[in-house]
């Protein structure tokens, strides 16, 4: 793909290692003759550390980041999307990701004309951009792909930053995205879940049953939260953060170019 001189590039930001990357990369390849804006959608059930993240990333990058929200959901609030909706998830997806990130990227792009998007898919997410650039754009910069860098060497290269990554990882997570998010089902995440955020869990729990929203899956049965074993476990969680840190501290990974 080839980007003509002047033109404008959004970097759309989720608090997460991968985007942050991609961010950097962006700026770095085309900031000198590029105008780059780096956008998140706010989230009020992410993690409350995803916030120090986002002003980290705005320091190193020397950047502002700004918001996007849905004016129908000004909270930027899951529940409340839940509650309006009287669905939480299921084979249509999640509505949260359709008002909150879908909706709300799309009102801002309305308002803001622009001539190509990065979003931090990743090398081993080349399925993922290819399903995006069919369904949704074609504008898509694919930067962190084009660079061969997947989630564990975005991982490595926040660190090798000197930036401390969301306190979510750290808590055994795979993704920095909302505490509770009702597009898993597995035992092992909302038994995690359970145990880092109770109140969370028993928010979910009450709300899902209220809706009837049976949200995990126990030996090939849907079931509702409350009626989820504490000591349940299916697959282990993909702990990324483990290898990486590894990877730094331990000199097991070989070093990555970072300027």
């Amino acid at each position: 793909m080839t980007v003509q001189p002047n033109s404008e590039i959004v970097v759309w930001f989720s608090c997460g290692a991968a985007s942050a990357v991609a961010a950097y990369e962006t700026l770095k390849r085309y900031g000198k003759s590029n105008s780059i804006r780096v956008v998140n959608n706010p989230v009020a059930e992410e993690h409350e550390d995803n916030r120090r993240f986002l002003h980290d990333v705005e320091k190193w990058l020397g950047i502002e980041i700004e918001t996007a929200t849905n004016p129908k959901y000004p909270d930027a609030s899951c529940q409340s999307v839940w509650e309006r909706r009287r669905y939480m998830s299921g084979v249509s997806g999640a509505p949260c990701t359709l008002e909150l990130k879908k909706r709300a990227r799309q009102n801002w792009e309305n308002e803001n004309p622009h001539d190509w998007m990065v979003l931090g898919f990743t090398a081993d997410e080349r399925r993922r951009h290819e399903r995006f650039s069919l369904t949704e754009r074609e504008n898509i910069l694919p930067v962190l792909i084009d660079a061969g860098l997947t989630k564990s060497d975005c991982f490595r290269l926040i660190l090798k930053a000197g930036l401390e990554l969301p306190a979510i990882y750290r808590m055994g997570f795979p993704n920095a995205n909302c505490v509770g998010c009702v597009k898993a089902t597995s035992p092992t995440y909302w038994n995690t879940v359970r145990k880092h955020f109770p109140g969370e869990f028993q928010k979910r729990a009450e709300l899902s049953r209220d809706i009837g929203a049976r949200l995990v899956q126990l030996k090939g049965e849907r079931i509702f939260l409350d009626e989820l074993p504490p000591d349940a476990i299916g697959r282990p969680l993909k702990d990324t953060l483990a290898d990486v840190e590894c990877g730094i501290f331990c000199g097991v990974q070989g070093e990555l170019p970072f300027e």
